[in-house]
């Protein structure tokens, strides 16, 4: 297993925590790959104590599977997973967008125009990591502005699920094609102009075909 380096401050395990979500998302630790707790105590330089208890913090987000007397696991979804995370996102995001654009449509469109800029650049360089980053920010920008904390609590909920599947299972795919960046650009154009028929419509289709990406790359 690779060494993972780990940046001050925070209590050990909260270091542990983010340096184990970033690579889970960023596919350093692919989904369904066993967690070696020994190993990984070994690797962040600390005892297997703040490692158990990162795991037990991201399971709670979802993105650790812990079986008791068998091992912790990577999270792995099955089709019905990914169709269930898909259908809370059609119901969220249009309307966090929606809330967004009447609150803080600048912040917004500033937020999104970086996040395309970002894409932009990691197809010239067919970097999946940077173009999952991008469109992970992209999708955020609505709900950090919605101002609506329980909205954002609910997406917090899948947002590390979902951004491990961009970066693992869609982002390999969206580097090679330019479908999924023309539609992140259409997104910005429905928001900017406060067509919300036209934004949840596109949204709508374009987190189905996440869905069916993840689905075929991830089941065969």
């Amino acid at each position: 297993m690779q060494s993972f380096k780990l940046d001050p401050p925070k209590s050990l395990a909260q270091k542990v925590v983010g340096r184990l979500r970033q690579a889970i998302i960023e596919g350093d630790l692919p989904l369904g790959a066993i967690i070696a707790e020994e190993m990984l105590a070994q690797s962040f330089g600390v005892s297997r104590t703040p490692v158990r208890e990162a795991l037990n913090q991201l399971q709670l987000q979802g993105l650790v599977v812990i079986k008791p007397q068998v091992g912790s696991f990577v999270f792995s979804p099955d089709a019905e997973d990914i169709a269930t995370i898909c259908q809370f996102r059609i119901i969220l995001e249009p309307k966090a967008a929606e809330l967004a654009y009447h609150r803080d449509r600048n912040s917004v469109v500033t937020e999104i125009s970086a996040a395309i800029l970002g894409m932009e650049r990691a197809l010239k360089a067919k970097d999946n990591v940077a173009y999952g980053r991008a469109d992970t920010a992209l999708h955020e920008a609505f709900f950090n502005h919605c101002g609506n904390r329980y909205l954002q609590e609910s997406y917090r909920l899948v947002a590390g699920r979902v951004a491990a599947l961009r970066t693992n299972l869609s982002s390999p795919i969206d580097v090679q094609t330019p479908l999924s960046f023309e539609e992140h650009r259409a997104i910005l154009g429905f928001f900017q102009a406060g067509d919300f028929a036209g934004f949840t419509s596109l949204m709508t289709a374009h987190i189905a075909n996440s869905g069916q990406t993840y689905a075929k790359a991830l089941l065969g």
